[in-house]
């Protein structure tokens, strides 16, 4: 057997303005049923969406992101998905959505290790 196994994953998306299309890659959801692993790394470049919209909330940008890392990792920072499964909180994270944090579309890969590549996706595509 390959100690591979199959994860998905997506961007996370700061859109300032909607009507204007424009977005910022700002983290990373990975999650690896055969693990039971969900995990989000986020990285804000703050100068980048400041330029896209000078009138941003920094503030509310960092608190929907810190909410969604809270989510992955369960417990206390999950509120009510703290008792969902792995795949259900990932799920429920990807479901499209209006709001200024938003997911991009589901990929998918092989990895022995969905902490690390969840940190590698971080570097690949959202530093």
């Amino acid at each position: 057997m390959s100690d591979r196994h199959v994860f998905e994953y997506a961007l996370l998306r700061v859109v300032p303005r909607v009507e204007r299309g424009e977005c910022v890659n700002a983290g990373v959801l990975v999650y690896c049923r055969a693990k039971a692993y969900v995990g989000a790394r986020t990285h804000l470049d703050e100068n980048r969406l400041l330029a896209l919209d000078p009138q941003v909330d920094l503030p509310g940008v960092r608190a929907a992101l810190r909410a969604v890392e809270g989510v992955c990792s369960g417990g206390d920072a999950a509120g009510q998905a703290a008792q969902d499964d792995p795949g259900r909180r990932f799920r429920w994270l990807i479901a499209p959505r209006s709001t200024i944090v938003q997911p991009g579309p589901v990929h998918t890969g092989l990895t022995a290790d969905p902490a690390a590549e969840t940190e590698r996706l971080l570097g690949l595509l959202v530093r």
